[in-house]
């Protein structure tokens, strides 16, 4: 299909005889929003770090713009791209860390400038106007050379949203974005997010903010013990749970 960006089949991820994700199926559309709730533990944050490989899956294979890019070949799993081409794949794919993995000795300006002239081969002066006009978005217009360890953790999340921002990607995955923020902070970094809905960047967020999810997503996955056993629209997931896994995890927390 077209529209589809991301296609993942019978996706497995085990650690030794630990199975963390347990035959994922899961297609995601050109500019959806896709929320990946469930219980610590449910192999949320493993699927999101397959998708762009920072973990290699066990087996199953993994499609990005119809591209096979984890797959089976010679009778074994493997990832089927080079190196060159796995980088293109991860600045179209970047992702938004819970504990921020911004570079701590160099500055604002250096942590999203570093990308653009890594990957993107742009000039230091294009990289600089670029990381200007996206500050503005992410709303700390006036921290261009202020260091790391002189933010908030709110600030350090809207720069690593920055950050992901500058490769111009057609995805996000964010792993818990407010996770790690004092319950202020959390407000400032979810109004970013809901920013970036209007842009056609499909975004897949694995998040604790039930209201959030509620509100910004197209379609809402309820994981559990490494599998998805529930999808659906927002209204109908929270109004209406089918699973009864489901139904007593939204009763537990909301």
């Amino acid at each position: 299909m077209d529209n589809i960006l991301i296609s993942i089949k019978n996706l497995n991820k085990s650690f030794e005889n630990l199975k963390v994700l347990n035959d994922i199926n899961l297609d995601i559309k050109k500019g959806e929003i896709l929320a990946i709730i469930g219980p610590s533990g449910s192999g949320k944050s493993t699927l999101l770090r397959c998708i762009n490989l920072l973990e290699i899956p066990t087996s199953g294979e993994l499609y990005f713009e119809n591209l096979n890019y984890f797959g089976k070949e010679d009778n074994k799993y493997k990832i089927k791209i080079n190196e060159k081409s796995l980088n293109v794949l991860r600045s179209g794919m970047t992702m938004v860390f819970q504990s921020f993995n911004l570079f701590n000795n160099l500055n604002v300006k250096d942590n999203i400038n570093l990308a653009q002239i890594e990957i993107l081969k742009l000039s230091l002066e294009e990289a600089t106007n670029n990381t200007k006009i996206l500050l503005e978005k992410v709303g700390l217009s006036d921290k261009l050379e202020s260091k790391i360890a002189a933010l908030s953790g709110g600030q350090k999340q809207r720069i690593a949203i920055a950050r992901a921002l500058a490769l111009k990607p057609k995805v996000i995955l964010f792993d818990e974005p407010t996770s790690a923020l004092d319950p202020e902070m959390v407000k400032e970094v979810l109004q970013v997010i809901k920013g970036l809905a209007s842009e056609n960047i499909t975004l897949i967020i694995v998040t604790h903010e039930m209201g959030f999810a509620k509100e910004i997503a197209d379609r809402i996955i309820f994981m559990d013990e490494g599998k998805i056993l529930e999808e659906n629209e927002p209204q109908e997931l929270f109004a209406n749970p089918k699973n009864e896994r489901l139904k007593n995890f939204l009763k537990a927390i909301l």
